[in-house]
């Protein structure tokens, strides 16, 4: 019986050198093609992957997405026409610095109790708890953006990825739970707003304010955004006499 070492020496040795020559450029293509995958859109096709060709082309950006069974919804305005246009009442320009407040306290009293009437129903559950907080007629609170809805319970239930509205109150204590912003003070549309990204510059987020953000959205949804010049996910807010104003997402 041959040891592997006889039978090495038996065969020329060109023909080795060209054997192995060619068996590299066999397993060097794969691994080049494994390292194209990193840049390749979540779900791609193989096939699909970017051409070797212009350096630098064809890597996608992330894809967007809500949270599940809760449709991202388009901005409140179009990309092309949001320079100086408030995204909220009493906004002010995202472009300036804002004040983020996370200690409750340092809003009214009347913001506070609601808020806490907020929190209470949403980790209770039960949707239906909302109904007394959200007023009625003129006063109702806002959950869509347009023409106002004959039942906000019920509208939030169908905005919700479950059928008991679980979703959407877990997205609903999510936003209530970052920091505020205090808009429109001394006017008519004065209002705490949550959460504060609705009035921050995305691009100027620190680490940390991603972090808290991607708490909400997904990275996909922060580079949407982020491209779009604003937040457009849900927001909250409720007046200084502590009236529950809106509950909607961009449009």
């Amino acid at each position: 019986m041959r040891t592997g070492k006889e039978k090495v020496s038996r065969i020329p040795l060109a023909p080795v050198l060209l054997a192995f020559s060619l068996t590299g450029n066999i397993f060097l293509a794969p691994a080049a093609y494994a390292l194209s995958e990193l840049h390749k859109i979540p779900g791609q096709a193989a096939n699909d992957a970017p051409s070797a060709q212009g350096s630098g082309q064809g890597q996608s950006q992330p894809q967007g997405g809500a949270a599940p069974g809760v449709p991202m919804a388009d901005p409140l305005i179009s990309s092309q026409n949001n320079q100086g246009v408030d995204k909220t009442p009493g906004a002010q320009d995202a472009s300036k610095p804002v004040e983020v407040i996370y200690d409750i306290n340092k809003a009214p009293e009347p913001v506070r109790k609601l808020r806490e009437q907020i929190v209470e129903a949403a980790a209770s559950g039960d949707l239906e708890r909302l109904r007394p907080l959200m007023g009625a007629g003129a006063d109702q609170t806002q959950v869509t953006v347009g023409e106002p809805t004959d039942d906000p319970i019920s509208t939030l239930k169908d905005l919700s990825g479950d059928p008991d509205g679980d979703e959407i109150l877990a997205i609903m204590l999510d936003i209530i739970s970052t920091g505020f912003v205090h808009v429109g003070a001394g006017t008519p549309d004065e209002m705490y707003v949550w959460p504060y990204f609705a009035e921050k510059d995305l691009k100027s987020l620190t680490p940390p304010e991603r972090v808290e953000l991607l708490r909400i959205v997904t990275a996909g949804d922060l580079s949407d955004m982020q491209e779009f010049g604003g937040y457009n996910f849900y927001r909250l807010g409720i007046t200084p006499a502590g009236k529950w104003k809106f509950f909607t997402a961009g449009d």
